[in-house]
């Protein structure tokens, strides 16, 4: 039902694991982070081969939204790896941050080996496992997250340990006390947003035009890795197909597929705009939706909010992932379970 409330006792009749609680934790996940990150104490190195983030998941969106965040103040390559091992062209000078929330991700195992065997340096980022017991036999510095998380719900680690150990490496400037504005600020959206706002804020609005759609999700420069986490988070709390795309590249293909969408189902489209993005793609936002309006369910622009990339970038995060929930909760499903990762898991190890 659209018309149904999101307020507390609403979410808590459907959240049996209390995500929400973590989702709007996130500021304080920011500065959480920082001190892990200054508790492992991570040695200063020079890394002229760039960064690789080595992960999967929630685990290796920090690395892109790291990347996204920094723009033109990164000096050298931020790579993300989201498979067995590391780029073949990865050399010794290079930095590999491993990042799996359990340890047992076999992905970034395989990662954290193949970084070994070529010499580069490693840093793991990890709540234990065999990732951990691997790190500490071998001396590789491990940064400790919290546990009890759901892997995604750890957004706000993953993206501040990926910002440092950049500093930390020379691939970019840093960028904390640029976190501790921003965690200030999404304090505020917090309270904004929050199933304690008013029934008709932004993310509670966006989660019921979407309800009983297929979104896609575009976005650009400093929005394409959120537009990406917005995707997922729509997958693991709402359960439902969602896609995301980026611009311009989707004005040059995508596009003309939404002629079929109004006969094949009902697809939702959002664009996720920031103030600094280029004019010729703020424009293509605003054409590519009028092109699309006729076959598209819905379709809405989102605007970032903040002063620093940063700030802008942490509060489209934060009203994806109340979005995703709060859609969870209007189809009264439990956002926590993944059955189906699980299961996949499960029959990977028995197979």
């Amino acid at each position: 039902m659209t018309d149904a409330p999101l307020n507390r006792e609403a979410i808590d009749a459907v959240d049996a694991s209390k995500q929400i609680d973590d989702i709007l934790a996130l500021p304080e996940h920011l500065r959480d982070a920082l001190w892990r990150v200054e508790s492992a104490k991570l040695e200063p190195h020079d890394a002229p081969g760039g960064l690789i983030v080595a992960g999967m998941g929630g685990s290796a969106i920090g690395g892109a939204l790291a990347r996204a965040a920094l723009g033109d103040r990164a000096s050298r390559p931020i790579i993300v790896m989201r498979d067995y091992g590391v780029p073949s062209w990865t050399t010794p000078d290079a930095t590999v941050l491993c990042a799996s929330y359990s340890g047992n991700t076999e992905e970034t195992l395989a990662a954290f080996e193949a970084a070994g065997a070529l010499g580069a340096r490693r840093v793991a980022a990890t709540t234990g496992g065999k990732l951990a017991a691997a790190a500490r036999e071998e001396g590789v510095p491990v940064i400790p997250l919290p546990g009890a998380f759901q892997p995604r719900a750890a957004v706000g680690y993953a993206l501040v340990i990926a910002l440092e150990v950049a500093a930390s490496c020379g691939a970019a400037e840093s960028l904390h006390s640029e976190i501790d504005v921003a965690a200030a600020h999404t304090e505020e959206l917090v309270a904004e947003w929050g199933p304690d706002g008013p029934e008709d804020s932004l993310p509670k609005q966006l989660a019921r035009g979407l309800l009983g759609t297929i979104p896609q999700v575009a976005g650009a420069g400093l929005t394409a890795p959120i537009a990406y986490r917005w995707k997922t988070q729509l997958n693991e709390n709402a359960k439902i197909p969602a896609h995301s795309a980026e611009l311009p590249e989707l004005d040059h293909n995508e596009i003309a597929g939404w002629a079929g969408a109004a006969e094949l189902g009902q697809f939702s489209a959002l664009f996720l705009d920031d103030s600094d993005l280029h004019p010729r793609i703020r424009q293509r936002i605003e054409l590519t939706r009028g092109l699309i309006g006729a076959n598209a369910a819905a379709s809405f622009r989102v605007e970032s909010r903040g002063e620093t990339r940063l700030e802008r970038l942490v509060s489209l995060v934060l009203l994806g992932d109340l979005v995703s929930l709060y859609l969870a909760v209007l189809r009264g499903i439990d956002p926590t379970p993944v059955d189906a990762i699980e299961r996949l898991k499960g029959a990977l190890i028995g197979g």
